[in-house]
């Protein structure tokens, strides 16, 4: 079965992206009686939170968020229109802020960025239920 949602996030809150993604999770699970952990939806709404905070902080016009449950996997997909992908930095606990794209790696079991002119694709993969 699947699902999907894709929202345009260029202007609105933060706050706002995470609670689509919740809300998304929630009528996966509701309405498509796909099984969602817990700490899958907190892992979720700290991605998305992630990656909207960039695009609007580094890109120069829209972005667009999307997920798609397919199976046990959820994809999470933030379009923006900066051609520049992010980089990892070196870790430096003393460094305050830009740690956005090491959480996103460290919370999901892949994440992959894509070239999509005029802008870039993040997509980052995260498995529903734990175990």
């Amino acid at each position: 079965m699947e699902a999907s949602l894709s929202v345009d996030v260029d202007g609105s809150p933060i706050a706002q992206a995470r609670h689509l993604a919740v809300s998304f999770l929630s009528t996966v699970r509701d309405t498509h009686s796909i099984p969602v952990a817990t700490s899958t939806v907190e892992i979720v709404q700290l991605i998305v939170s992630e990656l909207v905070t960039n695009a609007r902080k580094y890109a120069p016009g829209p972005a667009l968020l999307q997920m798609q449950v397919t199976g046990n996997a959820l994809r999470i997909e933030l379009w923006d229109s900066n051609p520049l992908p992010p980089a990892v930095k070196a870790p430096d606990p003393g460094r305050i802020g830009q740690h956005g794209l090491e959480i996103v790696t460290a919370l999901a079991q892949n994440v992959s960025i894509e070239a999509t002119p005029p802008g870039k694709r993040i997509i980052a993969t995260v498995m529903l239920t734990t175990g």
